[in-house]
């Protein structure tokens, strides 16, 4: 199946946290609501075009991935509980020579993809097949917010349904019969990142190992040098947030800015990031959590490369700085979850 066409896709500080709401469990008689598909509007139809094309589009990275790596990686698209949701997202697992997977109980990584609306792609799978090929079980949450599962889950709440939907992931991980619970470690970029550090701000005790890369730190900082059609689109689609930008609802952006609660981080954590990030700019993001870190004694390593090809996608490059990167993350998993047994050579 052909991807959907790109071009119809495209329609579309530092202070003490302060808790963000909790979301209430649904009453018993509360109806989930969907789209008409027999609407005959403009608005509701497009947006109908919208999803049906951003489904199509996961089918096809699924096909594309079994076509690539199914001899020698196994894709298992699940849903796993996150509180009342049912959340989908992806198990890898290496298989040996004979195409079977190994038995035995494997660490396991949280890998957290990031964007408004993103959700696993090809720029991904290379992360994956070393990952699983070096002996660890990855699974790949496709948070609430991610597209290409329907209108429902495109919904969100920045830096609270993610991070519930991600921490459910590694809950979801220590209860399988094949992942060792007491090793589990999460990896995170941009987005991802952010969630990254603030689910080893929120379950200090759950990790072995953490990475972020180039991850959001200051979302109040953030929100104020975004263009005004994301600022708005953000603080609209975010209940917690309430419609409304930090200037008027300042705690619960401060809720979800990481920065302000790196006390709470026990958790080994790697960062890396490079110099030139046009999205998340060092000084403003990683050069002050790297300060914050440091000042409160954190176990910590960083990497920050010079003006990396790609600036803050540069780990989707096939280039040396990618390359050191992922050696570092390998070292750091290895250093406080021991090493795995890896897949046997295809």
């Amino acid at each position: 199946m052909a991807a959907a066409p790109a071009a119809l896709l495209m329609l579309v500080s530092v202070a003490p946290a302060t808790a963000a709401p909790k979301k209430e469990a649904p009453r018993e008689g509360d109806l989930s609501t969907h789209i008409n598909l027999d609407a005959r509007d403009a608005e509701t139809k497009l947006e109908i075009i919208q999803h049906e094309l951003f489904a199509a589009q996961q089918q096809s990275v699924r096909i594309e991935f079994m076509l690539r790596y199914g001899n020698r990686v196994e894709m298992d698209f699940i849903d796993y509980p996150s509180g009342s949701d049912l959340i989908p997202g992806y198990v890898f697992r290496a298989k040996d020579g004979a195409g079977h997977i190994p038995a035995g109980r494997k660490p396991a990584i949280v890998l957290v993809h990031g964007g408004f609306h993103e959700r696993l792609n090809s720029h991904w799978f290379r992360m994956v097949v070393e990952l699983a090929e070096k002996g660890y079980l990855v699974i790949f949450p496709e948070y609430r917010g991610s597209r290409g599962y329907g209108e429902n889950h495109y919904q969100n709440d920045y830096g609270v349904t993610d991070t519930a939907d991600v921490l459910a992931a590694a809950a979801y991980l220590s209860r399988r019969p094949d992942v060792d619970p007491e090793r589990l470690a999460i990896i995170g970029e941009s987005r991802g990142g952010m969630v990254t550090l603030l689910a080893i701000e929120q379950e200090a005790k759950r990790f072995k190992a953490a990475v972020d890369i180039v991850g959001l730190t200051d979302f109040v900082a953030y929100m104020g040098y975004k263009p005004e059609y994301r600022r708005q689109e953000v603080a609209r689609q975010s209940p917690s947030l309430g419609g409304k930008l930090p200037n008027e609802n300042l705690a619960a952006y401060m809720a979800i800015s990481p920065i302000n609660a790196v006390d709470k981080i026990e958790t080994p954590l790697l960062v890396l990031a490079t110099t030139g990030d046009k999205i998340a700019p060092l000084t403003l993001h990683t050069g002050r959590l790297l300060d914050a870190l440091k000042a409160r004694d954190k176990v910590h390593e960083a990497k920050i490369y010079d003006n990396a090809p790609g600036g803050h996608v540069f780990m989707h490059g096939d280039q040396p700085e990618r390359d050191d990167a992922m050696a570092r993350i390998f070292a750091w998993l290895e250093r406080f979850m021991g090493a795995p047994a890896p897949a046997p050579a295809q």
